[in-house]
């Protein structure tokens, strides 16, 4: 259960002393899409059943949303209701109505699993997203490098002087907190109160997009978002609506009641009319919020802008359009976080190769090795029992497709401890590059040399095919330290999944200072056309060399 505060600010008014969250909340159909959207975005631990909280004075219209509404004057009181749903998790969510905020939950929930402090604030800082690159200054202002955020991150942060976006305080900790089952109105009052309950508490900023509700762009931004999730174009056309057979409603409109909309008006979504609405003939209207009782003249155009009430001055907008001819262009509020993080890589349609017929020879190839060498795996798995202590598996963690984690499967052919002796024989590897090889490796067990030059080693990673996480044919499966090294690469290379051969590893030279340089070239070649003929080349090349190999150890 989440508790979702709009707090009483005055320097957020406009020169009427009306605040925009104010009018957004109080005016149908508007109050619905805020409603709704702030408790489907702000509720962090998944429970949509929240309770927002405005101040007195304030005509908050749920309409038709679910939302609870309380109003407060002095403290925010806490019903009885939203601490017993509380007491079922871990925290009591308390977020700043003013902001709406997109972060990767994910990233957040495992954040505060770490941290041990009773009352956690959240600020979500976009600066902190991933796909980001960060300049490096040295003490004099120059440019020392650059680093880049592949994924959104967290960070520590100071104690802000105002209320942050959001605020996790234990519920175990709850009744020391409240005082009458209430939340002080201001944050410093919140801060005396934990600290006279010593109370633990910690600041973090996470990756993230936040909208502030109270400017034009942020309410804009939000709304506009919020129609987006609506699958089909949402006209509410009532009774008492009026509107011309020769206007036109393009895109997500949503309509109030009692609107008359005149000859060859255009209304361009995603905008929101309000009730007792009359917009003149040939009127366009675009992306915009249009408040209740507003008469739009006629001919006027309006664009990307809030009009909340009759008095409206038109002249006022019409110098603003001539002026605001630079947009500033910033994160967007995404609802699908998933697709906001992949769209650095490339993607294929449904029905061509590498889009779905690829991953069907992928599970078709495995069965058939798997079934082939199922009578050997077992001698292999004894073998390497007998002839050096540890597992028969090797497991290392790899990225996959677009960055995701997983176990790759190999037999093991070295000793327990491999990976810490590579670090001292760093010196002496005969490849450029983050790759390490060596003749000779001292590493390397008895049998797993003969495993390795035949290739047999990697067998159990078309296991890994099965599961997804592989293809038979792709670049090289490589840990994310190796992936940070060429930003393009990386992103290149993880838009396919990682194969157990590929064309890098049939074309390379092995020239002394060229390998590196090849291996970012083939990668880069076989995503930009993937195909059946290049994969069955390539699979057919990887053949030859396994037989020869195996042929030359006896």
């Amino acid at each position: 259960m989440n508790l979702i505060i709009v707090h009483k600010n005055r320097s957020s008014a406009n020169n009427s002393g009306v605040r925009l969250l104010a009018f957004a909340m109080s005016a149908e159909p508007v109050a619905d899409v805020i409603l709704d959207g702030l408790s489907n975005n702000l509720c962090l631990d998944g429970d949509t059943n929240a309770v927002i909280a405005a101040p007195e004075g304030w005509s908050v219209d749920p309409g038709a949303a679910a939302t609870k509404i309380i109003a407060y004057g002095g403290n925010v009181p806490i019903r009885f209701e939203l601490l017993r749903k509380t007491r079922r998790t871990s925290w009591l969510v308390v977020s700043n109505g003013r902001f709406a905020t997109q972060i990767d939950s994910e990233l957040l929930h495992k954040v505060l699993a770490g941290i041990q402090t009773d009352v956690v604030a959240v600020n979500v800082e976009p600066e902190l997203l991933g796909k980001r690159d960060k300049v490096r200054l040295a003490a004099q202002g120059k440019v020392a490098g650059f680093r880049r955020r592949y994924s959104d991150c967290a960070e520590p942060a100071p104690v802000p002087a105002d209320w942050p976006h959001h605020i996790f305080v234990k519920t175990n900790v709850l009744d020391r907190v409240l005082t009458g089952q209430t939340l002080p109105q201001s944050f410093s009052a919140f801060l005396e109160r934990c600290r006279r309950a010593q109370l633990t508490l910690r600041t973090i900023n996470v990756g993230g997009v936040v909208l502030d509700l109270e400017t034009e762009d942020g309410l804009l931004n939000f709304c506009q978002a919020e129609l987006f999730k609506i699958r089909n174009t949402k006209y509410e056309i009532q009774n008492s609506n009026m509107i011309s057979p020769s206007s036109r409603l393009v895109g997500k409109v949503l309509l109030g009641k009692n609107i008359h909309i005149g000859p060859k008006a255009i209304v361009v979504g995603p905008t929101i009319i309000g009730n007792n609405v009359r917009i003149g003939a040939s009127a366009v209207i675009n992306s915009s919020i249009i408040g209740p009782g507003v008469c739009v003249p006629q001919n006027q155009f309006v664009q990307d802008h809030v009009v909340k009430g009759p008095q409206y001055n038109w002249k006022r907008l019409n110098q603003c359009k001539s002026n605001n001819s630079k947009q500033v262009c910033g994160p967007k509020f995404d609802f699908n976080h998933q697709q906001r993080a992949n769209s650095t890589f490339r993607n294929w349609s449904r029905f061509s190769y590498a889009g779905c017929f690829k991953r069907i020879a992928d599970i078709v190839a495995a069965m058939i090795v798997l079934i082939l060498f199922a009578p050997v795996l077992p001698i292999i798995a004894l073998v390497i029992k007998l002839n050096s202590r540890g597992p028969v598996f090797f497991k290392d963690t790899r990225q996959g497709l677009h960055g995701k984690a997983f176990s790759c499967l190999k037999f093991r052919t070295m000793v327990v401890g491999a990976d810490k002796i590579q670090d001292k024989l760093r010196t002496v590897s005969q490849v450029d590059g983050p790759q390490f090889k060596m003749a000779d490796d001292p590493r390397l067990s008895a049998v797993g040399s003969f495993l390795r030059d035949t290739y047999i080693d990697e067998i159990p990673q078309f296991f890994n095919v099965l599961l997804g996480q592989m293809s038979v044919v792709g670049p090289r499966p490589s840990p994310e330290s190796e992936n940070t090294l060429c930003p393009s690469w990386r992103d290149a290379r993880l838009s396919v999944r990682p194969g157990i051969t590929g064309l890098w590893q049939v074309c390379r030279s092995r020239q002394p200072m060229k390998d590196f340089q090849e291996w970012i070239y083939y990668d880069i070649k076989y995503v930009r056309d993937p195909s059946l003929k290049m994969d069955l080349w390539i699979s057919w090349k990887t053949v030859k060399k396994m037989v020869r190999n195996f042929a030359r150890q006896f």
